[in-house]
Parts: C-alpha cells; structure tokens; sequence
C-alpha cells in the first residue's frame, strides 16, 4: 500500500490512497462468489447460476461488492499507516477501481487540532459570586411557560408564532418536483425558506399560494445553493400557541424535580439570610438528585446563604456540607467535617455501610 499525506490546514488532511493490484483481485474474486451465490437467473436456481452469465449479468453488482468492502478496509490500513485519527466520515473523491487493476482514491479527513498547554500548574483562582438578577428570575418563569405551552386549533388566517400544518410542492427550476403531505413548522422560527413562511401568513384553513423560491447559497445540497424554484403551499390547519399563566394550576402540573426547585424559589423570594431545607431530594431521581445538589451548592457560593441542611442522602450531605452533625435515631453519634465524618465507624455503619470502609 502507498499512501501520501498532505497538510490542507490546521485540522484538515489529504490522504493520496493506492493499493496493489493482487489485492484487488483478490476482492473481486471473493465479491465474485458472494454474488454468485445470491444470483439468480431465470432457468438458474439461486446460486446456480454459471461463472459467464454472472460476468455478463451482474458484473456491477460485483463491482459494487468490492467497493463496499475493500475500499473501507484499506482506508482503515491508511488510517494506521499513517496514525491519523479523524474526527468524522471522509470525503473520498477520485476513485479509481477496476479488476486487476490497482485502486487509487483520494480521502479529504478533518482532524482534531494540535493543542500546546501553557502553564497551567500553581495557578490561583478568585470566585466572585454573582447575584441572581431579576431579569434571570423572569426569563425562567418565561421559559417555563413556553416548555408547557399548547397549541390550540383557530379558525383564522395564520399569523406570526403559528403552529401551521400544510401540503406543499417544492419544484426546483430544471429538477423534479418534491411534494410532502402535513408538514408542521412554527412561523418565525426559521424552519422553511423566508418564501414559504411569507406565503403562509395570511391563510386559513384550506387556503393555498404560489411562491417564487431562491435556495440559499450555502444550501446543504450543492445541487440546489442559489437555484430558483417554485412552492405551492396549502394551509390545512392554524394553531395557536397557547400560555399557561403562572399560577398554582402550572405548578401543580410541573415535574416533580421542578416542583422543588420551585418550592425552593419561593423561600429565596423573602431574601433569607439562614436557608433551612428539610430532605430536600426525597422522593427524587438520581437526575434530579444531582441537579438539585448543584443547585444548592451554587446558592451558598453566590448568594453567601447559610444553609441548614436536614438529609438523609450522604452524598448529597458529603457533596454539599462544610460540617456535619450525624443523628441515629435522635442520638448524636459524630461532628466535625464531611471528610471526619465520613471516616467515623460510626456514621459507616449507621448509614454508608461496613463496605465504604
């Protein structure tokens, strides 16, 4: 095998691929009785069909054959030539493969950059806590209602921030039509041409418009970048987005992590200086454990909150405390910090178990 690398960028390379010939053959003879095999002819049974009509009948189907496995096989061998680690799927271009004859392919491969660290160690950082703001407060609350908004079907023309439902045909100039049956997008959101959306607005149910299209240049299909056409749209259903207001209703309906998190906000609204949470994570999944336990961890270090913490959970107690005091069954049976506490033989057999020792 013979392979040349060329460097295109920082992270791109060009791979000039050849293997020899026997190789090929090779190939073309196994991919040869793989399709023999699976042929079939009429007068022939499967399988039985003779080595000359196989070369006549099914001479690209053995082709084929060998593309789909030789050329992966030896673009792998390249890979460990030549210790190359691409980061996605090539982009083979100029291949060349004929029986008896040596396969040759050019491979454009991106590559992670090369990453030199400075000096990083003995480095000191100072955490400087930032405040809730009012503003961060309201775009929850507004993400909030738009994660549980409903879209509620009018009987009127479609407007901005729609839900539309709609047949279309999309006929690119000098290329085949493409038609699609109750297709939804969201006026606004960017999710069709500029065109489609402009025709939709202002149709009811039922209503229908021809447009004059133009692919963006940058169209994820070369075939189309910059190609005009034309779309003809028919509206068949107008849905509104509908918010819930927020109000208990809302709440009661959120998730259950969400509704502790909620219920913690509401202690936060009074500007407390001393937080107490009781079990805070009962009842809750391991996901939702987690976030929580981040969630409180970042309240003491932005909002310098002291935080009274009553749980049974000691990985969240551990995760999240500066000092500990255990209780067994109202009996005081150690204090003093996570990592004290942790290697008490007490606290180890009350509540992480002989094995943590």
């Amino acid at each position: 095998m013979k392979v040349a690398v060329e460097e295109i960028g920082a992270c791109k390379r060009r791979l000039q691929v050849e293997e020899g010939p026997e190789v090929v053959q090779d190939a073309w003879e196994k991919a040869f009785k793989r399709v023999q095999k699976e042929a079939r002819l009429p007068g022939f049974r499967k399988g039985k069909v003779p080595s000359t009509m196989i070369k006549l009948h099914f001479a690209d189907d053995v082709r084929q054959e060998v593309a789909r496995h030789l050329i992966p096989e030896v673009y792998r061998q390249a890979l460990q030539e030549t210790k190359l680690r691409p980061v996605e799927e090539p982009d083979l271009k100029e291949v060349t493969l004929e029986e008896g004859a040596p396969l040759k392919f050019e491979a454009m491969v991106e590559i992670k950059p090369a990453i030199t660290l400075g000096q990083y160690a003995g480095l000191t950082v100072k955490h400087a806590p930032k405040p809730f703001e009012e503003r961060e407060v309201d775009e929850a609350l507004e993400h909030l209602r738009e994660q549980h908004a409903e879209f509620r079907t009018v009987e009127r023309p479609a407007d901005l921030h729609d839900l539309v439902i709609m047949d279309y045909t999309l006929t690119p100039e000098g290329m085949d039509a493409r038609t699609e049956t109750g297709y939804g997008f969201l006026i606004g959101s960017g999710a069709v041409m500029p065109e489609v959306e402009e025709a939709v607005i202002g149709l009811a149910a039922g209503g229908e418009r021809t447009a004059r299209v133009r692919f963006p240049d940058d169209h994820r299909n070369e075939a189309l970048r910059g190609k005009a056409g034309e779309a003809k749209v028919k509206v068949t259903e107008v849905k509104e987005k509908v918010l819930p207001a927020l109000d208990d209703e809302l709440a009661k309906n959120l998730p259950y992590g969400d509704q502790r998190r909620l219920e913690l906000a509401r202690a936060l609204a009074s500007d407390p200086v001393l937080l107490l949470l009781d079990e805070p994570t009962a009842g809750m999944n391991p996901a939702e454990t987690s976030a929580m336990t981040a969630l409180i961890g970042r309240l003491r270090k932005d909002l310098g909150l002291t935080i009274l913490l009553i749980e049974h959970d000691m990985r969240v107690v551990m995760g999240i405390s500066d000092h500990v005091l255990v209780l067994d069954h109202g009996e005081r049976i150690s204090e003093g910090t996570p990592e004290e506490v942790r290697r008490d033989p007490k606290v180890i057999e009350a509540y992480l178990g002989t094995s943590a020792s």
